[in-house]
């Protein structure tokens, strides 16, 4: 790895335990935002007016002959429905965010999609149509329960943080061919079966329930993980088929073993790891230890690895080594003398 992708692995982790910490106080805001709030909204449909305010980025229409607006910020408006939406089929950017909607069946008009946010509303579904377009969808803080219904050949990211999915079901890997980012944060998943999208580069799973992993041993263009605050306490579930994975974020977890670290032995490309608020880094040698399993590693938390700790984790494995093989010469001997007799 480069000195630059190095500098890049650094800035990219300390924006994500930046962004772990923002997101879980976003989604705090959110639940106490709707607890605010009766269940019973008074109806505040979507009217000509506010459609005027929320418009904006004139461009000419497909057929180059027209022009329309392609832009709607409707952010914070009270809005309980939004049908009116399916007369402006030219728009391409769409912001519904901290509303009160529950259904997003007029976004199915809009095949001209690319961008769609409706963060913070009382969402139950994602499901839509196929827009054929759209490549980036984001539904956090919903009420949404399953991952059904997603089959947009051209989304590339699509964000379901701090919603309710137990099991993760419905995502075809051949509907799905472009998604490169699915962010699962802050559900209540107990499992990562169901996540068989061979192209994904970035999964974040972390504040769930899991407390193993599974079905990800596919994910050969998978190069960050994130599973902070999750209950996993082995690390069974990686494969050298992960043969891109770089980034792995275990914090706050529960390995209480550092010989699990074994496991991730088959990793030819991971670089960063992150164990911090787990049981095994109790130790005041469990730095050197992770070195000594995973002689690859280049940062382990938030420090970089020295030189001086390379050749002394190098050390510890070539007297491991030595060790191995008096142990087994005995043994050799006792089966050359019990074939002799």
């Amino acid at each position: 790895m480069s000195d630059d992708d190095l500098e890049d692995f650094e800035s990219y982790q300390e924006d994500s335990e930046k962004d772990d910490d923002k997101e879980t106080q976003e989604g705090e805001d959110y639940r106490k935002e709707g607890e605010e709030y009766s269940e019973d909204w008074i109806p505040n449909p979507l009217t000509e007016d506010l459609m005027k305010e929320g418009l904006s980025l004139l461009c000419k229409t497909g057929n180059g002959l027209a022009h329309a607006y392609i832009k709607l910020e409707l952010k914070e408006r009270d809005l309980t429905d939004i049908h009116l939406l399916r007369s402006y089929i030219h728009l391409r950017y769409v912001d519904v965010s901290e509303n009160h909607l529950t259904d997003l069946s007029p976004f199915n008009y809009l095949t001209h999609l690319l961008w769609l946010k409706a963060d913070g509303n009382r969402l139950q579904s994602a499901r839509l149509d196929e827009l054929p377009y759209l490549q980036s969808a984001s539904f956090a803080y919903n009420q949404i329960t399953d991952t059904e219904g997603i089959s947009h050949p051209r989304l590339g990211s699509l964000d379901l943080k701090g919603n309710r999915i137990r099991v993760v079901t419905g995502l075809d890997p051949q509907k799905l061919k472009s998604l490169h980012t699915l962010e699962l944060r802050g559900n209540h998943l107990e499992s990562t079966l169901g996540i068989n999208l061979p192209k994904l580069k970035n999964l974040f799973l972390a504040q769930n329930a899991l407390k193993t992993v599974e079905g990800l041993e596919k994910l050969s263009s998978l190069t960050t993980l994130h599973l902070r605050d999750n209950q996993i306490e082995t690390l069974s579930g990686f494969s050298g088929e992960m043969k891109s994975l770089q980034y792995l974020n275990l914090r706050g977890n529960m390995v209480a073993d550092l010989r699990e670290l074994a496991k991730l032995q088959d990793l030819p490309k991971l670089r960063a790891l992150v164990l911090l608020e787990n049981p095994c880094t109790d130790g005041s040698d469990y730095r050197q230890e992770a070195l000594v399993h995973l002689v690859h590693l280049e940062r382990l938390d938030k420090d970089f690895y020295e030189e001086e700790d390379r050749a002394e984790a190098e050390e510890i494995r070539q007297r491991m080594k030595e060790e191995q093989g008096q142990e087994t010469e005995p043994e050799h001997e006792e089966d050359l003398e019990q074939s002799v007799d």
